[in-house]
């Protein structure tokens, strides 16, 4: 027998909306971009968001290995992103730039995604936080992220079948069944949506895994990665590297000052330490 097609609505409900930030949040969020506030919230906006969020705020996955905490909060997630001018992954990123895309009228839905890795398998649950958004001139919906690492620059229509063109390639978002929805860069699969509706607490396992297990990614390395004007600038470690044009060099750094004013020149980082591998801790 069988099993029909999932629906969206009749596997789980709506979750209840989350607080929408006060206006002194949203303006001290703008102005960590370096952006004014949109006077509606449109395509055009969303699309001006998200370029200057990604050319501002780091990827990067330092307080795994300086044993900070996570709390997926939007609160936390402001004072860390807007307050202390760090970056964070996927859960902070896109948690932060949520509730700013609610400040400003947008309508957002959490989608949890799982990433492909190699030969093409899927990660974990709860692999990747994207979002669904809503805006006021009905061209959507858009698939928003800034915390993906290196992927599109600008949003992605998710009702698009066709190519895409964006500065990072060309992207498309395919069927995958059972409602799902795989999102390709220059045909290779990324991620796979599940576009049902969720919220932040549903993803602290996944980040739990993360931040913990000997087989993430984030746990066996240093990243701190950012969209720049004419490329892309990564700091790995000790090691910078820097793509302009398409034409990357790396180049070795050497003692803990030399890191440390890297992160700060570079990043904006203001970091007391210099972050070291740390082992897993299970």
């Amino acid at each position: 027998m069988s099993t029909p097609p999932r629906s969206p609505s009749a596997s789980r409900p709506s979750p209840p909306a989350p607080p929408v930030p006060s206006p002194q949040a949203v303006d001290a969020y703008l102005a960590r971009i370096g952006g004014g506030r949109p006077e509606r919230a449109d395509a055009a906006a969303l699309r001006e968001l998200q370029l200057r969020h990604l050319l501002s705020v780091p990827f990067e996955n330092l307080s795994i290995h300086l044993g900070e905490p996570l709390v997926l909060a939007d609160g936390p997630l402001l004072e860390k992103i807007v307050g202390a001018r760090r970056g964070g992954f996927c859960y902070e990123l896109n948690g932060a730039f949520a509730a700013l895309l609610r400040g400003l009228g947008f309508g957002v839905t959490l989608l949890q995604a799982r990433v492909f890795g190699d030969g093409g398998r899927l990660g974990i649950p709860y692999d990747h936080l994207a979002l669904r958004v809503e805006t006021v001139d009905g061209t959507g919906p858009w698939l928003a992220d800034v915390g993906f690492g290196d992927h599109s620059h600008h949003p992605l229509l998710l009702g698009e079948r066709g190519d895409q063109a964006d500065p990072a390639g060309t992207f498309r978002v395919v069927e995958a069944g059972e409602g799902d929805l795989d999102v390709l860069r220059d045909g290779k699969p990324q991620f796979r949506l599940d576009t049902r509706p969720r919220e932040l607490a549903d993803f602290e396992a996944g980040a739990w895994w993360h931040r913990t297990s000997p087989s993430s990614h984030f746990t066996q390395s240093l990243v701190c990665s950012m969209l720049t004007a004419d490329g892309r600038i990564t700091l790995s470690g000790r090691k910078l590297v820097t793509t302009v044009g398409g034409e990357r060099q790396e180049r070795p750094l050497g003692g803990d000052d030399e890191v440390l004013a890297a992160y700060r020149k570079h990043f904006g980082l203001e970091l007391d330490e210099v972050p070291e591998v740390r082992p897993a801790s299970r």
